[in-house]
């Protein structure tokens, strides 16, 4: 039993309850997993243990932080922002204020790509990566970890981010298989690479400002920003990506769930071959994966 002389809210299973309509008062969409995702990284105990435990008393000052970590979701601050860190594809990744912070849309990206790299890996004995505009780090470090002997390279722009894809290799276990380059996508690239992937920024400049608070007020402009038609990255790319990539080697791009057709158009014209288009758990259109067509070898 909860200790009677500690204030209101103060045992798990209480805060939680508290936190819920607290966020439904504000229509947060997911006020129950929100509460329940806050109260478990705040207090490092996993979903299993908060279930179980769910009379175990909180203490004062865990009290305050979760209900100032509230106030900052009431904000509508991410739940992950506010943690600091998010899981990607069985990873713990940290976040920073450069860093898109990784959807699990994202993760369709990794399933899409990894049956090649681990067959060029076992039959070539490793596999070389590279991860344009790599942010966190999320799609070359879940590769990375999936192919023991695959080996990447993380670009982007921002120093911040590169800084915490560094860390976030380094908390994978694979920082000695990882290293970065500061780079507007090839410009400052050199070697070739059997798999190039990316998930660039794509929401049309004027589309910005609608979007949800969570993305619009906390994600780094520059990871979303494509230009006025939401494309301009995938020209970058495409225009200089055959100079990069290996023979029988494979490029994937996430894309926003209606570019597939312009952005297949703009590879195609660049001399690529589109293998596949791939869904997220959605059903919506989210990764385009392609090949060196026999004019661009």
């Amino acid at each position: 039993m909860p200790d009677e002389g500690l204030p209101a809210g103060s045992t798990r299973d209480a805060l939680v309850a508290e936190l819920k309509r607290r966020f439904e008062t504000e229509g947060l969409p997911e006020p129950d997993s929100d509460a329940r995702a806050l109260v478990c990284g705040l207090l490092d105990i996993g979903l299993t243990e908060l279930v179980l435990d769910r009379e175990a008393p909180v203490s004062a000052n865990e009290l305050e932080q979760v209900r100032a970590a509230a106030a900052r979701r009431c904000g509508r601050e991410p739940v992950h922002r506010i943690l600091g860190h998010r899981p990607f594809f069985g990873l713990d990744l940290a976040l920073s204020a450069e860093t898109l912070e990784p959807r699990p849309d994202t993760e369709t990206l990794v399933r899409a790509v990894l049956p090649f790299a681990k067959n060029h890996a076992a039959q070539n004995g490793g596999c070389r990566l590279l991860d344009l505009g790599t942010g966190s780090g999320a799609i070359c470090l879940a590769v990375l970890s999936e192919v023991a002997t695959a080996r990447g390279v993380g670009s982007d722009i921002s120093e911040d981010a590169l800084r915490t894809a560094r860390d976030n290799a380094r908390r994978a276990g694979v920082r000695n298989r990882f290293e970065t380059v500061k780079s507007a996508w090839f410009t400052n690239i050199e070697g070739v690479f059997d798999l190039i992937v990316s998930n660039p920024p794509y929401i049309p400049t004027g589309e910005i400002a609608g979007l949800e608070p969570e993305v619009r007020d906390f994600d780094p402009v520059a990871a979303l920003d494509g230009g006025p038609d939401g494309l301009d990255a995938y020209r970058a790319i495409a225009a200089r990506a055959n100079a990069h990539l290996a023979p029988g080697g494979r490029i994937a791009v996430e894309t926003g769930f209606d570019q597939h057709c312009a952005v297949a158009a703009l590879f195609e014209e660049a001399s690529f071959l589109l293998l596949e288009r791939v869904r997220d758990f959605g059903g919506n259109d989210r990764v385009l994966v392609f090949s060196k067509s026999a004019s661009g070898q």
